[in-house]
């Protein structure tokens, strides 16, 4: 895992198409802006949790493992 320091108003760019923006720090708060191709899906980890775990789930009761399915942005 690459750690990195960055200030309100830095940026972090990931590849060619994605930039991660700190857009303010408030005590023990970080708030981000992702800017990302649409085909690139970008989930807060507990909504993903949610989504694999109800994927999970309707698998088991059909008998039938699908691939992950999200939503679009």
């Amino acid at each position: 895992m690459l750690i990195l320091s960055r200030k309100p108003d830095e940026k972090i760019v990931i590849g060619e198409d994605i930039v991660v923006s700190v857009i303010d720090v408030r005590g023990d708060q970080v708030r981000i802006g992702v800017d990302a191709p649409k085909s690139v899906k970008v989930y807060r980890q507990e909504v993903y949790n949610a989504i694999k775990a109800e994927n999970q789930a309707a698998a088991k009761s059909s008998g039938f493992i699908p691939k992950l399915i999200f939503f679009n942005r």
